[in-house]
């Protein structure tokens, strides 16, 4: 292998990595003198120039002319009558310089030094790639899926570089087979073996946090804050937004004409539900609006324990609580306080007597009533009209007057 093909060969290792031209040529410049200096010594005193684009490679070395006779060190001194053999003209004291070539250092040599310098492109692309995606941590990223794993997949970046998306950072729903094209958050990159492990999530609540910078123009030029993001990947999230300017509603800009703006976000999240509200330092009104779409009677804070008593009517509670919990899971997580939730007592408005209604209600009718045992008007009110009408021989128009005539007393 002469230095040409050898130049060739790093280059093109080189573009593969995206090293630039002046790193490579240092890198190259270091790895010749060392295999320089452990060939001819510390002292002696070589030039390596290197064109990288070319593929030249050129070593020379520098000896000093010194008296016949007075040659302590063949690798920093030569003889005078050796000097004037290379040409006529040279003097004692003056350089010669002379070109090495790779021939001179053996196959062996010229092996271990491509390794070496494989070994130090490495590390560089290494350390390259750390520092980069070190600095996107909470960034959103862009791959294709490479590799599916049963815990986890692997991804390639636009640059070839390998990203991990473990299982527990997808989405439950989520599906994804190899040439997918997959956005995730940069949520963390570890170093194993001196190898930058770079771990991405679809769960994280920064991945929500970064959709909406991309679909709310408000949130990315700051004009809307994002002061709090709590998730159940995939099936429910809660965002507190803020903003400091009147003019504009948070949460109707977040959310968008019919609601334009955050269906783009709910696909990218496999459906996920979620609920955008209005942030404020209101505890109360903070877990009112928290525990949204559920209407609230009532709220009792304990500050000291962050605890807070809400009170629902009954058909409201299983609201507030959400599907398998989430909602009240959410809404603690989001405000900050323990919700207990109680339902609130209906006390019950005393019945009436049928017979009551005599002077209101024909006798034959209240007959009629009573013979299917409705003899008190809740009794009546517990059924449907068509219940009524089957059970009975009235006609539909009589039973709807009865029934107006039964509410407006408890009304």
């Amino acid at each position: 292998m002469d230095s040409t093909e050898l130049i060739e060969s790093f280059s093109e290792f080189k573009e593969f990595k995206s090293i630039d031209r002046e790193t490579m040529m240092n890198i190259l410049e270091e790895v010749f003198s060392n295999m320089l200096r452990k060939k001819y010594g510390e002292e002696a005193n070589f030039d390596v120039i290197v064109n990288v684009d070319k593929g030249d490679l050129q070593l020379f070395h520098y000896r000093e002319i010194v008296p016949d006779g007075e040659v302590e060190n063949p690798n920093l001194h030569i003889a005078y009558s050796e000097a004037i053999k290379i040409e006529p003209d040279f003097e004692i004291g003056e350089e010669v310089t002379h070109e090495v070539t790779m021939l001179d250092f053996g196959r062996r040599a010229i092996l271990a030094m491509r390794q070496n310098l494989a070994g130090k492109i490495n590390e560089l692309e290494k350390d390259g790639i750390y520092k980069k995606y070190k600095d996107r941590v909470g960034e959103i990223i862009t791959g294709e899926v490479y590799q599916v794993w049963k815990r986890e997949i692997l991804i390639l970046d636009d640059d070839g570089n390998e990203l991990i998306l473990p299982k527990m950072e997808q989405i439950p729903t989520d599906y994804f087979k190899k040439g997918d094209t997959v956005r995730a958050v940069v949520l963390r990159v570890d170093m194993k073996n001196n190898t930058p492990v770079i771990i991405l999530s679809r769960t994280s609540p920064a991945f929500l946090e970064r959709l909406f910078e991309l679909e709310v123009p408000e949130v990315f030029d700051g004009l809307i804050t994002i002061k709090n993001i709590v998730r159940e990947p995939g099936e429910r999230a809660k965002v507190a937004v803020e903003s400091y300017d009147d003019r504009i509603d948070p949460v109707g800009a977040c959310v968008g004409m019919k609601g334009s703006r955050i269906h783009g976000i709910v696909r990218e999240l496999k459906n996920e539900n979620i609920d955008v509200i209005n942030y404020t330092n209101n505890v109360q009104l903070y877990i009112t609006r928290a525990l949204s779409p559920a209407r609230i009677t009532s709220i009792t804070i304990n500050d000291d324990d962050k605890r807070a008593d809400v009170h629902l009517k009954p058909d409201q509670v299983s609201l507030a609580i959400g599907k398998g919990g989430h909602n009240i899971k959410l809404a603690s997580k989001l405000t900050g306080f323990e919700i207990d939730v109680y339902r609130e007592s209906v006390e019950e408005v005393e019945d009436v007597d049928i017979e009551e209604f005599a002077d209101e209600i024909e006798h034959w009718i209240l007959d009629e009533l009573k013979a299917i045992g409705c003899d008190t008007a809740r009794s009546v009110l517990e059924l449907s009209v068509t219940d009524l009408v089957r059970r009975t021989d009235l006609e539909e128009d009589t039973i709807k007057e009865v029934v107006s005539i039964l509410k407006a007393e408890f009304e």
